[in-house]
Protein backbone atom coordinates (compact mmCIF):
# COMPACT_ATOMS: atom_id res chain seq x y z
CA UNK A 1 0.00 0.00 0.00
CA UNK A 2 1.34 3.45 -0.89
CA UNK A 3 1.96 5.77 2.03
CA UNK A 4 1.21 8.76 -0.23
CA UNK A 5 -1.05 8.87 -3.26
CA UNK A 6 -3.69 10.89 -5.07
CA UNK A 7 -7.13 9.69 -3.95
CA UNK A 8 -9.92 9.19 -6.45
CA UNK A 9 -13.34 10.66 -5.71
CA UNK A 10 -15.82 8.19 -4.33
CA UNK A 11 -18.47 9.50 -6.74
CA UNK A 12 -18.22 11.40 -10.01
CA UNK A 13 -21.82 12.59 -9.71
CA UNK A 14 -23.59 14.63 -7.05
CA UNK A 15 -27.37 14.97 -7.00
CA UNK A 16 -29.15 18.24 -6.33
CA UNK A 17 -32.53 16.65 -5.79
CA UNK A 18 -33.30 14.87 -9.08
CA UNK A 19 -30.67 16.90 -10.98
CA UNK A 20 -27.30 15.14 -11.48
CA UNK A 21 -24.19 17.34 -11.20
CA UNK A 22 -21.40 15.55 -13.02
CA UNK A 23 -17.78 16.41 -12.32
CA UNK A 24 -16.74 15.64 -15.90
CA UNK A 25 -19.27 18.09 -17.33
CA UNK A 26 -18.31 20.79 -14.83
CA UNK A 27 -14.65 20.54 -15.85
CA UNK A 28 -15.55 20.92 -19.52
CA UNK A 29 -17.83 23.90 -18.85
CA UNK A 30 -15.28 25.67 -16.65
CA UNK A 31 -12.61 25.07 -19.28
CA UNK A 32 -14.77 26.65 -21.98
CA UNK A 33 -15.39 29.74 -19.84
CA UNK A 34 -11.66 30.12 -19.13
CA UNK A 35 -10.80 29.79 -22.82
CA UNK A 36 -13.37 32.43 -23.83
CA UNK A 37 -12.45 34.82 -21.01
CA UNK A 38 -8.70 34.66 -21.63
CA UNK A 39 -9.13 34.69 -25.39
CA UNK A 40 -11.24 37.84 -25.07
CA UNK A 41 -8.47 39.60 -23.12
CA UNK A 42 -5.90 38.70 -25.76
CA UNK A 43 -8.25 39.71 -28.59
CA UNK A 44 -8.78 43.15 -27.07
CA UNK A 45 -5.01 43.53 -26.62
CA UNK A 46 -4.59 42.82 -30.34
CA UNK A 47 -7.04 45.60 -31.21
CA UNK A 48 -10.28 43.63 -31.37
CA UNK A 49 -13.64 44.32 -29.77
CA UNK A 50 -14.81 42.84 -26.48
CA UNK A 51 -17.38 40.10 -27.01
CA UNK A 52 -16.16 38.99 -30.42
CA UNK A 53 -14.43 35.89 -29.04
CA UNK A 54 -17.61 34.82 -27.27
CA UNK A 55 -19.71 35.41 -30.39
CA UNK A 56 -17.45 33.14 -32.44
CA UNK A 57 -17.25 30.60 -29.59
CA UNK A 58 -21.02 30.14 -29.94
CA UNK A 59 -20.14 28.42 -33.21
CA UNK A 60 -16.86 26.81 -32.18
CA UNK A 61 -17.91 25.12 -28.93
CA UNK A 62 -20.85 23.03 -30.24
CA UNK A 63 -18.84 22.01 -33.29
CA UNK A 64 -15.93 21.09 -31.00
CA UNK A 65 -18.09 18.94 -28.72
CA UNK A 66 -19.55 17.08 -31.69
CA UNK A 67 -16.12 16.64 -33.26
CA UNK A 68 -14.57 15.40 -30.03
CA UNK A 69 -17.32 12.85 -29.53
CA UNK A 70 -17.21 11.69 -33.14
CA UNK A 71 -13.46 11.08 -32.99
CA UNK A 72 -13.84 9.07 -29.78
CA UNK A 73 -16.74 6.99 -31.06
CA UNK A 74 -15.07 6.29 -34.43
CA UNK A 75 -11.70 5.30 -32.95
CA UNK A 76 -13.29 3.26 -30.13
CA UNK A 77 -16.34 2.01 -32.00
CA UNK A 78 -16.20 -1.41 -30.32
CA UNK A 79 -17.25 0.24 -27.06
CA UNK A 80 -20.61 1.11 -28.59
CA UNK A 81 -21.30 -1.12 -31.59
CA UNK A 82 -19.79 -4.51 -30.73
CA UNK A 83 -21.81 -7.47 -29.46
CA UNK A 84 -23.39 -6.84 -26.08
CA UNK A 85 -22.96 -3.06 -26.30
CA UNK A 86 -25.71 -0.47 -26.50
CA UNK A 87 -25.20 2.03 -29.36
CA UNK A 88 -27.24 4.61 -27.44
CA UNK A 89 -24.26 5.00 -25.10
CA UNK A 90 -22.44 6.75 -27.95
CA UNK A 91 -24.55 9.83 -27.17
CA UNK A 92 -23.80 9.86 -23.43
CA UNK A 93 -21.10 12.52 -23.53
CA UNK A 94 -21.37 13.10 -19.77
CA UNK A 95 -19.87 9.67 -19.13
CA UNK A 96 -16.60 10.75 -20.72
CA UNK A 97 -15.02 10.26 -24.11
CA UNK A 98 -14.02 13.37 -26.05
CA UNK A 99 -11.13 13.15 -28.50
CA UNK A 100 -9.14 16.40 -28.57
CA UNK A 101 -8.17 15.85 -32.21
CA UNK A 102 -11.78 15.83 -33.37
CA UNK A 103 -12.68 18.67 -31.00
CA UNK A 104 -9.98 20.96 -32.43
CA UNK A 105 -10.72 20.00 -36.04
CA UNK A 106 -14.49 20.56 -35.98
CA UNK A 107 -14.14 23.38 -33.46
CA UNK A 108 -11.89 25.17 -35.94
CA UNK A 109 -14.53 24.68 -38.62
CA UNK A 110 -17.17 26.23 -36.37
CA UNK A 111 -14.84 29.12 -35.52
CA UNK A 112 -14.16 29.67 -39.22
CA UNK A 113 -17.89 29.96 -39.89
CA UNK A 114 -18.31 32.44 -37.03
CA UNK A 115 -15.25 34.46 -38.03
CA UNK A 116 -16.34 34.58 -41.66
CA UNK A 117 -19.72 35.96 -40.64
CA UNK A 118 -17.95 38.75 -38.76
CA UNK A 119 -15.37 39.41 -41.48
CA UNK A 120 -12.52 38.48 -39.12
CA UNK A 121 -9.31 36.71 -40.23
CA UNK A 122 -9.41 33.21 -38.80
CA UNK A 123 -5.62 32.97 -38.15
CA UNK A 124 -5.72 36.10 -35.95
CA UNK A 125 -8.63 34.66 -33.95
CA UNK A 126 -6.83 31.32 -33.56
CA UNK A 127 -3.72 33.08 -32.24
CA UNK A 128 -5.78 34.95 -29.65
CA UNK A 129 -7.53 31.88 -28.24
CA UNK A 130 -4.61 29.41 -28.42
CA UNK A 131 -3.30 29.76 -24.82
CA UNK A 132 -6.84 29.74 -23.44
CA UNK A 133 -7.55 26.46 -25.23
CA UNK A 134 -4.48 24.93 -23.60
CA UNK A 135 -5.66 26.10 -20.16
CA UNK A 136 -9.14 24.75 -20.92
CA UNK A 137 -7.63 21.35 -21.70
CA UNK A 138 -5.72 21.47 -18.41
CA UNK A 139 -8.99 21.97 -16.55
CA UNK A 140 -10.93 19.49 -18.66
CA UNK A 141 -8.48 16.68 -17.88
CA UNK A 142 -9.65 16.71 -14.28
CA UNK A 143 -12.93 15.34 -15.58
CA UNK A 144 -11.04 12.08 -16.14
CA UNK A 145 -10.11 12.11 -12.46
CA UNK A 146 -13.78 12.31 -11.50
CA UNK A 147 -14.52 9.35 -13.79
CA UNK A 148 -11.46 7.33 -12.69
CA UNK A 149 -10.32 6.86 -16.28
CA UNK A 150 -7.35 7.30 -18.60
CA UNK A 151 -4.65 6.46 -16.08
CA UNK A 152 -1.23 5.01 -16.81
CA UNK A 153 0.81 2.00 -15.82
CA UNK A 154 1.03 0.73 -12.26
CA UNK A 155 3.43 2.66 -10.06
CA UNK A 156 4.39 3.13 -6.41
CA UNK A 157 5.50 6.73 -6.72
CA UNK A 158 4.25 9.13 -4.01
CA UNK A 159 1.95 10.83 -6.51
CA UNK A 160 0.38 7.58 -7.75
CA UNK A 161 -3.33 7.73 -8.51
CA UNK A 162 -5.40 5.38 -6.34
CA UNK A 163 -8.08 3.74 -8.49
CA UNK A 164 -10.87 2.27 -6.37
CA UNK A 165 -13.54 1.47 -8.97
CA UNK A 166 -13.78 -1.97 -10.58
CA UNK A 167 -16.37 -0.98 -13.19
CA UNK A 168 -15.65 -1.31 -16.91
CA UNK A 169 -12.77 -3.71 -16.41
CA UNK A 170 -10.81 -1.48 -14.03
CA UNK A 171 -8.47 -3.14 -11.56
CA UNK A 172 -8.17 -1.22 -8.28
CA UNK A 173 -4.61 -0.18 -7.52
CA UNK A 174 -2.04 2.59 -7.86
CA UNK A 175 -1.28 3.98 -11.29
CA UNK A 176 0.47 6.87 -13.03
CA UNK A 177 -1.92 9.87 -12.99
CA UNK A 178 -1.63 10.58 -16.71
CA UNK A 179 -4.58 12.97 -16.45
CA UNK A 180 -2.45 15.09 -14.09
CA UNK A 181 0.62 14.86 -16.32
CA UNK A 182 -1.35 16.12 -19.29
CA UNK A 183 -3.04 18.83 -17.23
CA UNK A 184 0.33 20.21 -16.09
CA UNK A 185 1.74 19.89 -19.60
CA UNK A 186 -1.16 21.92 -21.02
CA UNK A 187 -0.53 24.68 -18.48
CA UNK A 188 3.10 24.74 -19.63
CA UNK A 189 2.01 24.87 -23.27
CA UNK A 190 -0.25 27.84 -22.57
CA UNK A 191 2.56 29.72 -20.81
CA UNK A 192 4.97 28.87 -23.64
CA UNK A 193 2.62 30.32 -26.26
CA UNK A 194 2.12 33.49 -24.21
CA UNK A 195 5.88 33.98 -23.84
CA UNK A 196 6.68 33.21 -27.48
CA UNK A 197 3.89 35.46 -28.71
CA UNK A 198 5.25 38.39 -26.70
CA UNK A 199 8.87 37.67 -27.59
CA UNK A 200 8.52 37.02 -31.31
CA UNK A 201 5.23 38.81 -32.15
CA UNK A 202 3.65 35.71 -33.64
CA UNK A 203 0.90 36.27 -36.17
CA UNK A 204 -1.06 34.71 -39.03
CA UNK A 205 -1.84 31.55 -37.04
CA UNK A 206 1.69 30.80 -35.83
CA UNK A 207 0.81 31.12 -32.12
CA UNK A 208 -1.94 28.54 -32.61
CA UNK A 209 0.42 26.28 -34.57
CA UNK A 210 2.95 26.51 -31.72
CA UNK A 211 0.26 25.45 -29.27
CA UNK A 212 -0.62 22.47 -31.46
CA UNK A 213 3.01 21.39 -31.91
CA UNK A 214 3.86 21.73 -28.21
CA UNK A 215 0.75 19.86 -27.14
CA UNK A 216 1.53 17.01 -29.53
CA UNK A 217 4.99 16.56 -28.00
CA UNK A 218 3.50 16.08 -24.55
CA UNK A 219 0.59 13.98 -25.75
CA UNK A 220 3.02 11.61 -27.44
CA UNK A 221 4.88 10.54 -24.30
CA UNK A 222 1.80 10.70 -22.06
CA UNK A 223 -0.19 8.54 -24.49
CA UNK A 224 2.62 5.99 -24.44
CA UNK A 225 2.13 5.58 -20.67
CA UNK A 226 -1.59 4.87 -20.80
CA UNK A 227 -2.94 1.35 -20.37
CA UNK A 228 -6.55 1.74 -21.50
CA UNK A 229 -7.61 -0.19 -24.59
CA UNK A 230 -6.63 1.46 -27.89
CA UNK A 231 -5.94 0.55 -31.49
CA UNK A 232 -2.27 0.02 -32.33
CA UNK A 233 -0.40 0.52 -35.61
CA UNK A 234 3.14 -0.87 -35.85
CA UNK A 235 3.29 -1.15 -32.09
CA UNK A 236 2.20 2.43 -31.35
CA UNK A 237 -1.18 3.61 -30.17
CA UNK A 238 -3.33 5.37 -32.77
CA UNK A 239 -3.17 8.65 -30.87
CA UNK A 240 0.64 8.53 -30.92
CA UNK A 241 0.56 8.41 -34.71
CA UNK A 242 -2.01 11.19 -34.78
CA UNK A 243 0.16 13.34 -32.50
CA UNK A 244 3.21 12.75 -34.73
CA UNK A 245 1.36 13.65 -37.92
CA UNK A 246 -0.27 16.76 -36.45
CA UNK A 247 3.08 17.87 -34.97
CA UNK A 248 4.77 17.70 -38.36
CA UNK A 249 1.94 19.64 -40.00
CA UNK A 250 2.07 22.34 -37.30
CA UNK A 251 5.84 22.77 -37.61
CA UNK A 252 5.61 22.90 -41.41
CA UNK A 253 2.93 25.60 -41.13
CA UNK A 254 5.12 27.70 -38.82
CA UNK A 255 8.07 27.50 -41.23
CA UNK A 256 6.11 28.23 -44.40
CA UNK A 257 3.97 30.94 -42.82
CA UNK A 258 7.00 32.73 -41.39
CA UNK A 259 8.52 33.02 -44.85
CA UNK A 260 5.38 33.97 -46.74
CA UNK A 261 3.68 36.22 -44.18
CA UNK A 262 6.14 37.50 -41.56
CA UNK A 263 5.02 39.71 -38.70
CA UNK A 264 1.51 40.19 -37.34
CA UNK A 265 -1.79 41.29 -38.79
CA UNK A 266 -2.13 45.07 -38.66
CA UNK A 267 -5.93 44.83 -38.48
CA UNK A 268 -7.72 41.97 -36.69
CA UNK A 269 -11.28 43.28 -36.67
CA UNK A 270 -12.67 45.62 -39.36
CA UNK A 271 -14.19 48.80 -37.99
CA UNK A 272 -12.40 48.52 -34.65
CA UNK A 273 -8.67 48.08 -34.93
CA UNK A 274 -8.44 50.10 -38.14
CA UNK A 275 -9.71 53.24 -36.33
CA UNK A 276 -6.36 54.10 -34.72
CA UNK A 277 -4.61 53.31 -37.98
CA UNK A 278 -6.75 55.89 -39.76
CA UNK A 279 -6.04 58.42 -37.01
CA UNK A 280 -2.33 57.81 -37.36
CA UNK A 281 -2.60 58.19 -41.11
CA UNK A 282 -4.42 61.49 -40.68
CA UNK A 283 -1.64 62.82 -38.48
CA UNK A 284 0.89 61.63 -41.00
CA UNK A 285 -1.01 63.32 -43.83
CA UNK A 286 -1.11 66.61 -41.90
CA UNK A 287 2.61 66.41 -41.29
CA UNK A 288 3.17 65.68 -44.96
CA UNK A 289 1.11 68.72 -45.91
CA UNK A 290 3.16 70.89 -43.58
CA UNK A 291 6.39 69.51 -45.03
CA UNK A 292 5.12 70.14 -48.55
CA UNK A 293 4.16 73.69 -47.68
CA UNK A 294 7.55 74.28 -46.06
CA UNK A 295 9.24 72.79 -49.11
CA UNK A 296 7.20 75.01 -51.40
CA UNK A 297 8.17 78.04 -49.37
CA UNK A 298 11.82 77.11 -49.48
CA UNK A 299 11.58 76.59 -53.25
CA UNK A 300 10.00 79.99 -53.73
CA UNK A 301 12.74 81.67 -51.70
CA UNK A 302 15.39 79.86 -53.72
CA UNK A 303 13.78 80.95 -56.99
CA UNK A 304 13.68 84.56 -55.82
CA UNK A 305 17.34 84.45 -54.83
CA UNK A 306 18.27 82.95 -58.19
CA UNK A 307 16.37 85.67 -60.05
CA UNK A 308 18.14 88.36 -58.01
CA UNK A 309 21.52 86.85 -58.81
CA UNK A 310 20.73 86.82 -62.56
CA UNK A 311 19.80 90.53 -62.46
CA UNK A 312 22.96 91.40 -60.54
CA UNK A 313 25.21 89.55 -62.96
CA UNK A 314 24.66 91.83 -66.01
CA UNK A 315 25.19 94.88 -63.82
CA UNK A 316 28.56 93.55 -62.72
CA UNK A 317 29.59 92.83 -66.33
CA UNK A 318 28.62 96.25 -67.47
Amino acid sequence: MNLASIPSPAHGVLYLGPIPLRGYAFCIIIGVFVAVWFGNKRWIARGGQSGTVADIAVWAVPFGLVGGRLYHVITDYELYFSEGRDWVDAFKVWEGGLGIWGAIALGALGAWIGARRRGIPMPAYADAVAPGIAFAQAIGRWGNWFNQELYGRETHLPWALHITSSEGGRVPGYYHPTFLYESLWCVGVGLLVIWADRRFKLGHGRAFALYVAAYCVGRGWIEYMRVDDAHHILGLRLNDWTALLVFLLAVAYIVVSSKKRPGREAVVEPGVSDGPAKGTAAVGDAAAVEDAEAGAGTGADAAADAEGEEKAAPAEKS
